[in-house]
This record gives structure tokens, C-alpha cells and sequence, in this order.
């Protein structure tokens, strides 16, 4: 007898619900276009999930026997824009299973947890009939099995016995997943800097996990509009399940839905979606965060608890004016770090008492100085305190510690306060990409190379395409193992083409292999994708000089020191490598005086940099290390 129990108006699968009523589909609360067959068809599923809807049926309820139509072109073309719609695959279906010559099949779960669609009485029974039988055609299997192969020989058996069922596979332990970014569902170019941020704002939290491997946010943005499959892109970066989801604001609500997928079986774990005012969007992001990892059955210490659950409401306003400046920042050009500080600003003056804001105008100061667009002992002192203003609002921030090792290491020479705030950000942010590669910097500075490899590499597998690989290949550069940088950065640059940095390392590892003209190629290229920046013209004057193109190197000193001359900034540590790959070796050794005493951007490679080598004999080098004040 045909179950007669109501159907619940909205049936909720992934970040998708069907509202039966109104006849719509919605994608995060926002309406999805689907034309009147495809919806049925859905409907039809859903109203027996797991089970097979046969094409006759479809047939039967879709166009009537008076009706001539090309049915099977018809039907093929309405499943197309149904799985179009759902952003589903033929091939690899997570929610749409076809089964060739007999039907169709929906295959993800539904979300019962907010009095949604339930199996009927008798989808119920049917599968615990086909069970029973099951059961009872494998046992007698198992018996023929066991009789025939009382000795397990070279695993036959065992495989025999998974082949029909016997032995389950264990379920997969997560300990590994990647955030996509997530789907900006206003359309609206303009908001793109929010949908980012909350993407940012997950991985983030999910990286305070320890036995959670996460990978970055830049790695996980190559990913946005992608259309490889979530198992392609599982296998890709080498994690156990996918992230993948939606955010939706209007006016100061917002919304975000989610689901997690297993990767080795296409399996949605967990789904859901929230909803908040934008005061309370930090508590939404840990929400969602933990959401996550208790759908991934990932063990979370005490500690840990703690960090996710403390928020604090935010002044919606200044969030936003945080997402921007973040947003501006991460293009790390002359005019995106300029609107990234004056976003930040305007956190703060919203919400003086926000930690994050201060943490995005400090890490705004030091990415400029590291461009050379600011001098650093200009912005060294702006750095630190906003810093510190942010530790003090909130000792947990991992990018605050990370950003004050940099400064004492870098501009005041504090070795031991350095490394003691890298290891702190290390112990609030194991997945920070960020975090080890600073400190694997720290310790390719001291010669420290068999540590510095092992804590880049870190960094590589949390940020494989994107800064953790060009920063491994600096790493190998500095440890001398040039190959290994090239073979490195050449694959970073394949994902990721416009890397500046990447080409600059790379044009730096050809120099030392005495390849100047593909050097000159990849310092030109760094050019062209930092425009205003100095840093790379200095290097190619290097390049030039090292490769006996005397006049070319010279034409850029002197464009060097025009530049200086206008009151435009370029590090004096640039400028000593320039005048060494030329022979000036006294020019060379009043620039790197200028560096110590401005504790300029570059100086502090001065012990291991491979392109000083041929002042290293000189007594003048020797004197300015044992100035320096360096540890042993």
C-alpha cells in the first residue's frame, strides 16, 4: 500500500532545498532558474531517494501517450540541465546516479535534522528485505568461501571475501581537507572581497586544529570557478575531503551554507546552513568551523575548544572595512597596499578595540617594506605596535606573533625574542602556510639549512601552489641546492604564472647556474607584475653585471640611483649586491654600511646570501659581521 505521509514543504540536501510549494530550487537561499521537467524530475527523486526512478516512469508522468516527443533526447536533455543546475557530474554524481537503459537515482542524503524529508514506512522495509536476502546469499557464500580457502593463501581469500561484501572497507579518518573558495551568490563583483574573507575567516579557524592538516587559502583560491571534480581536486592537493560552500549577505545579514565531502568516496559527510546578523558573523565563522570538524570526527584539545568558542561581537561596519583592506592586501602591488592600510584604518575607527584590523595594518606596513615601498626602518616601529595592539586585544592571533618575530629578527636583531614568538605562532597555528615558512626564513638565515628544509616543507604541504612552494625554493636557494630550487619553482609557476616572487627566486637560481639569458626572462617578468617595486630592476642590474653586460647593469645603477635621488626608496642591501656583481667592492661595502644602519629590507641574508661570496674573504666583511652581533 502506497505510503500516504505527508511530504515536508522544503527538502534540504548539501547547500540545496526544494520547496515544494513555491515549485523553486535555491542554492543558499538564493533562487536557482530550472524549467518545469527537470524540477519534476527532481521532485520524483526525492521522493524516493536511494531508489531507482525507471525511465518508464519519468515517461509516464512526464509526457502524457498522446504526446509525440523524441523522448529519449527530451529526457537526456532534462537530466543535463537539472545536473547543470546542481552543479552535479555524470561521470562522478553526487547527487544524481544514472543507471544506463533503466533510470535515475538520488544518492545524497537529506537533511532530517530540521523536520525534512524522511524515508517512507515502505522505503524503509524495502531495503531491510534486500538486506535480509543479501545477508543470507552471503553467509552461504562466505560458508563456500571459508571451506574452500581455509588457508588464507597470498590473500585470496580476503579479497574474494571484500569482492562480495564481507569485509567493509574502515571508514576513512579525516585528517586532511581543503576549503574551496566559497561561491559569492549575490553575482555582484563588488562584494567578491566578502565571500574571500569568509572563506579566509574558515580556514583560519580550521587551522587552530593540530591533528587537522588545512591547506591555505591561497593554494585553495586557484580552485574558484574550477571545473575539476571534488576527488580530482582531493587527489591534487593530497587531503581526505573537500569543503565546499556558499555565502550570501544582505544589508547586515548573512548567510552561509556548507557541506563536506569524503573525496575517496565522492560522500557528503555533513551539510548545513546558518544564519546571523553581522555583529555576531565571528561567532558564525567558529560555528561553522566546528561544525566541520565534528563532521569530521577530528579529535579537538581543550585549548583548542577554547580558541574556536571565544568571539566577540564586531561593528559590521568595521568588518567590512576589514574584508576590504584584507582583500587589497593579498594583490601586493604599490596601490592595493595603500587602500589595504586606509581600510584598515577605518576598522579600527569603527571598532577600536577589533584585533584583527590592527593584525591587517601591521602585516599592511611589512608586506610594503618587503616590496620595498616603504623603508624599513621607517615602518618598522608602525609595524610592531599595531602588533602588539593586536596581541593585547587577543593573544591567540598567529599572524601577530608570526609578524613580531619578523620585526625583532629582522629590524632589531633579537634572535632569542624572534625565534621564541615564531615558535608561538607555530603552537597557535599548525596549518599557518604563513608561520613556518617565517620561521624556516629565521633559521636559513643562521645556516640552520636541514631545519630550515624540514620546516619549509611544512609550508609546501599546507600551501603547495602558492607561497609555501616559492618560499622551499628560497629555502634551497639559500642552502645552495639550486636544482632543487628550479625544479620548485618551475612547478609553482605552472599553477601559478603570475607569482612575482617565484619568477624573482627563479631568475636567482639561474644566475648561480651561470643561465643568465633565461635569469634576465624571469627578472623582467617580476618586473612587469610589480610595477613601482625596485627590488626586482636591482636584481637584473645583478644579473647583467654577473653576466659581463657591463653597460646594461651600469644604465640601471644609475636608474637606481636617479630613483634616489627623487626621494623614492630602494634598499641599500640591493644596492650592495648590485655594486658587487659590478666589482665595486668599496661602492658595495658603503651601501651594505647604509643597510646595517637602517636595518635595511635584505640585510639580514647578509651571513648566506650565495651572491656576497666574493666579499666573504675581504676583512671589511669579516669586521661587519662581528658588528652584527650575530649568535653562534
Amino acid at each position: 500500500m502506497p505510503d500516504s505521509s505527508p511530504r515536508p514543504p522544503v527538502i534540504r540536501f548539501g547547500v540545496f532545498e526544494v520547496d515544494l510549494r513555491s515549485g523553486e530550487l535555491r542554492k543558499g537561499g538564493l533562487k536557482i532558474k530550472l524549467q518545469e521537467q527537470p524540477f519534476q524530475i527532481l521532485t520524483m527523486l526525492l521522493e524516493r531517494p536511494g531508489e531507482i526512478i525507471t525511465r518508464e516512469e519519468i515517461e509516464k508522468k512526464l509526457w502524457s501517450a498522446d504526446t509525440f516527443v523524441d523522448f529519449e533526447h527530451s529526457l537526456a536533455t532534462a537530466v543535463k540541465k537539472l545536473r547543470e543546475a546542481l552543479d552535479d557530474s555524470a561521470d562522478n554524481p553526487r547527487f544524481v546516479e544514472t543507471l544506463p537503459r533503466r533510470g535515475y537515482r538520488f544518492i545524497a542524503p537529506l537533511d532530517v535534522g530540521a523536520g525534512l524529508a524522511l524515508p517512507t514506512r515502505a522505503q524503509q522495509a524495502a531495503p531491510l528485505r534486500r538486506r535480509w536476502l543479501a545477508a543470507v546469499a552471503g553467509g552461504a557464500l562466505v560458508a563456500v568461501l571459508a571451506a574452500l580457502f581455509g588457508v588464507n593463501v597470498t590473500g585470496v581469500r580476503d579479497r574474494l571475501l571484500r569482492a562480495v561484501g564481507a569485509v567493509r572497507e574502515p571508514p576513512l579518518q579525516i585528517r586532511s581537507l581543503a576549503v574551496l573558495p566559497l561561491e559569492n551568490l549575490s553575482h555582484d563583483p563588488e562584494q567578491e572581497y566578502f565571500s574571500d574573507g569568509m572563506t579566509d575567516a574558515l580556514i583560519t579557524d580550521l587551522g587552530k586544529i593540530s591533528t587537522l592538516r588545512v591547506i591555505s587559502r591561497r593554494t585553495a583560491m586557484h580552485y574558484r570557478g574550477t571545473k575539476k571534480t571534488l576527488p580530482e581536486i582531493a587527489r591534487e592537493l593530497n587531503v581526505d575531503a573537500v569543503v565546499e560552500g556558499a555565502v550570501l549577505r544582505s544589508g547586515d545579514r548573512v548567510r552561509i551554507t556548507a557541506q563536506l565531502i569524503e573525496a575517496r568516496a565522492d560522500k557528503q559527510l555533513w551539510a548545513e546552513g546558518y544564519e546571523r546578523d553581522l555583529r555576531d558573523v565571528l561567532a558564525l565563522q567558529s560555528e561553522v568551523a566546528r561544525a566541520i570538524a565534528n563532521g569530521s570526527k577530528i579529535k579537538i584539545s581543550p585549548d583548542e575548544e577554547t580558541r574556536l568558542t571565544t568571539t566577540r561581537p564586531v561593528n559590521p561596519e568595521a568588518y567590512k572595512a576589514y574584508l576590504k583592506g584584507l582583500y587589497y592586501q593579498q594583490k601586493y602591488t604599490e596601490e592595493a597596499m595603500r587602500l589595504g592600510r586606509k581600510y584598515f584604518e577605518q576598522a579600527i575607527q569603527r571598532d577600536p578595540n577589533y584585533a584583527l584590523a590592527y593584525l591587517g595594518l601591521s602585516g599592511s606596513y611589512l608586506h610594503s617594506a618587503r616590496l620595498q615601498l616603504l623603508p624599513g626602518d621607517e615602518v618598522s616601529a608602525k609595524t610592531r605596535a599595531a602588533a602588539m595592539k593586536a596581541l593585547e586585544l587577543d593573544e591567540t592571533l598567529v599572524g601577530a606573533h608570526s609578524i613580531l618575530g619578523y620585526v625583532l629578527d629582522r629590524y632589531e636583531w633579537d634572535s632569542l625574542g624572534a625565534e621564541r614568538e615564531f615558535k608561538r605562532a607555530l603552537e597557535l597555528g599548525p596549518n599557518d602556510a604563513g608561520a613556518h615558512a617565517d620561521y624556516a626564513n629565521y633559521l636559513a638565515e643562521r645556516g640552520r639549512h636541514e631545519e630550515a628544509i624540514a620546516e619549509v616543507k611544512r609550508a609546501e604541504e599546507l600551501d603547495p601552489l602558492s607561497t609555501g612552494g616559492a618560499r622551499a625554493a628560497w629555502v634551497y636557494y639559500i642552502a645552495r641546492r639550486y636544482d632543487q630550487a628550479i625544479e620548485q619553482l618551475r612547478r609553482v609557476l605552472e599553477a601559478q604564472p603570475r607569482f612575482a616572487f617565484a619568477h624573482s627566486v627563479l631568475g636567482e637560481a639561474y644566475v648561480q647556474k651561470g643561465m643568465y639569458e633565461e635569469a634576465v626572462v624571469e627578472f623582467q617578468q617580476a618586473m612587469t607584475l610589480t610595477p613601482g617595486s625596485p627590488w626586482p630592476l636591482t636584481e637584473l642590474g645583478n644579473a647583467y653585471a654577473v653576466a659581463g653586460k657591463r653597460g646594461e647593469a651600469l644604465k640601471i645603477l644609475a636608474q637606481l640611483k636617479q630613483r634616489l635621488s627623487r626621494g623614492a626608496y630602494v634598499s641599500p642591501y640591493d644596492m650592495a649586491v648590485l655594486c658587487t656583481g659590478l666589482g665595486e667592492k668599496t661602492q658595495a661595502f658603503e651601501w651594505l654600511e647604509k643597510a646595517r644602519s637602517k636595518r635595511a629590507e635584505g640585510f639580514y641574508w647578509v651571513r648566506v646570501d650565495p651572491r656576497l661570496d666574493t666579499l666573504r674573504s675581504d676583512p671589511r666583511f669579516q669586521d661587519l659581521l662581528r658588528r652584527m652581533n650575530f649568535p653562534p
